[in-house]
């Protein structure tokens, strides 16, 4: 069985394609995988992420962008029926399927015991800005891998 390589993706990628082939090895969505990177950025230091960044672009080597099978493939987007702001919270229960509270909950409580509120919310902004609208009014979880 040959070993899966990381690799930048030049078909998925924005900027480089670090975050695109990160969400290819670990079998997420690209969206999970900017939004994650983001929220770890603002949360550490900014200038840290972008060093890490970079580091990352010269150290992964380019990938070849063979895509891998799959039935079916999950999609982070933000809920179009169970939102109370934007959907953000929804949208990552429905991917994650969980109940909706949990992750509004997870979400408060951390903003308020990590000592960021302000934190909390800036980050719930930049997922509203990050992460895409779901189409249609029923849940978005998955696709088809064709549509894929």
């Amino acid at each position: 069985m040959p070993v899966r390589r990381l690799t930048r993706s030049r078909a998925n990628g924005t900027i480089a394609g670090v975050c695109a082939g990160l969400a290819d090895y670990f079998g997420v969505d690209v969206v999970l995988a900017r939004l994650l990177f983001v929220l770890l950025t603002i949360a550490g230091a900014v200038i840290g992420g972008v060093i890490v960044y970079l580091a990352a672009w010269l150290i992964m080597p380019e990938g070849d962008d063979q895509a891998v099978p799959a039935a079916e493939r999950r999609v982070l987007r933000r809920s179009t029926t169970d939102r109370q702001i934007a959907g953000v919270c929804g949208g990552l229960a429905e991917y994650f399927v969980v109940d909706s509270t949990v992750v509004r909950l997870l979400w408060v409580v951390l903003s308020i015991f990590g000592g960021a509120v302000i934190g909390g919310v800036i980050a719930y902004a930049l997922a509203w800005l990050i992460v895409p609208r779901a189409t249609s009014g029923s849940v978005s979880t998955t696709v088809s891998a064709s549509t894929a």
